[in-house]
């Protein structure tokens, strides 16, 4: 596929915060192209736009004297890229803007979540609003023609518009060396590359399922509070997600533990060495990468009102997907590899426990048919577009 300039989304969403915030914040992964989208931003507002990557010797060395340097820029957007290497900015952030304070002052890259850079909510609250930038959503990446495609390389921009598959895994692989040797350190979390490595591998061949802390933890030869420090340090740095379970019927025997995913389908299949679109087919592994990778397409788009969560009970009734808004269930789902999906007894519960109307069964198709009066199966840009219209509904 030639290379081009994709169009993001989320550019006016944060264009509209800059005018609401003297600070926004584009969080996400390393390499899932905040960097392209600030500058495309800044190309089409009005006033001159500032980069600085806190990367970089030479744009560190124009912040010896910070107050200074952004009092003599003050009439330019101001971009502070990988400001995670530089969290003491964020008081003297705070300090300039309380002496002027004009939205639209600061755009702040980061590939940590606010958790991590904690010097962010602890200074510029009330004065700063976050977003998330996920890799390539599925309209983002041209829809059901490349769906096969985002699915196998991943949303991350360098790998999805690789020149070959093999050159996407390559990419992919050499990431997560980077990211243990060079990122996670900055962040706080201090380790051993193969050691992270087989964890994350672990993680994947347990992709979707109730993970055991102890069991991985004996076999890596480390503490549970070492694994607890893993998991906390790759959900905040959005490599891997922890689904939590919706728990509100008190009257059912409910599985509590979260549910982990590898978060990009790309790096999920580069972990297990997974090759080609035809391996992944034949893996066993395929059924959970098709549902991870429906659920952070679903996660891209869902509406800030919204939840997601997964449901489970003890006596079989599961769901991979529940979509809640103000605490009420609205839709239930289940994210299926067949093109002829079965729909189960225990689906059926889920959606009696919760008594959702509008119920889902996503496959890899353009399809779109009922198989029971509350349950269609539907293609991914069908449940996408629901997902998105919950914003709208009350």
């Amino acid at each position: 596929m030639e290379k081009k300039s994709y169009s993001r989304f989320k550019e006016h969403i944060i264009t509209e915060l800059l005018t609401d915030y003297p600070v926004v914040a584009i969080t996400g992964a390393r390499q899932v192209g905040k960097t392209t989208l600030a500058m495309q931003i800044a190309e089409k507002r009005q006033k001159e736009a500032l980069y600085l990557d806190m990367e970089s010797p030479r744009d560190l060395a124009k912040l010896q004297e910070p107050e200074l340097f952004f009092e003599q820029n003050a009439d330019k957007l101001v971009v502070l890229d990988e400001i995670q290497h530089l969290p003491e900015l964020f008081p003297v952030l705070r300090s300039v803007i309380d002496r002027d304070r004009r939205n639209g002052r600061f755009l702040v890259l980061g590939s940590a979540s606010p958790t991590l850079i904690r010097k962010t909510t602890e200074s510029l609250a009330g004065r700063i609003a976050y977003e998330e930038l996920f890799p390539f959503s599925y309209n983002e990446a041209g829809g059901q023609p490349n769906l096969n495609q985002l699915w196998f390389r991943g949303g991350f921009p360098q790998a999805f518009l690789a020149k070959s598959d093999k050159s996407a895994m390559r990419w992919l692989s050499d990431f997560l060396f980077t990211y243990v040797e060079r990122d996670l350190p900055v962040l706080g979390l201090n380790t051993d590359y193969e050691k992270l490595r087989t964890f994350m591998l672990l993680i994947a061949q347990q992709q979707g399922t109730h993970m055991n802390q102890e069991t991985i933890g004996r076999s890596l030869g480390v503490s549970r509070s070492t694994i607890s420090r893993y998991l906390h340090y790759l959900q905040h740095a959005y490599i891997l997600r922890l689904l939590q379970p919706w728990a509100v019927n008190v009257k059912k025997r409910l599985v509590k533990a979260p549910k982990v995913y590898v978060r990009d389908s790309g790096f999920f299949h580069s972990l297990l060495d997974i090759d080609s679109p035809n391996q992944l087919l034949q893996n066993m592994a395929v059924g959970g990468s098709w549902e991870g990778f429906v659920i952070e397409q679903t996660m891209a788009v869902l509406p800030d009102s919204c939840k997601l969560y997964f449901y489970r009970t003890h006596h079989g009734a599961e769901a991979d997907m529940v979509i809640v808004r103000k605490g009420v269930p609205v839709a239930c789902a289940d994210a299926k590899r067949s093109l002829a999906p079965k729909l189960e007894k225990g689906f059926l519960n889920v959606i009696e426990d919760n008594d959702t109307k509008t119920n889902f069964m996503i496959i890899p198709a353009k399809e779109d048919y009922p198989v029971h009066k509350q349950v269609q199966v539907t293609g991914l840009e069908k449940w996408l577009d629901f997902v998105k219209s919950l914003a709208q509904t009350k």
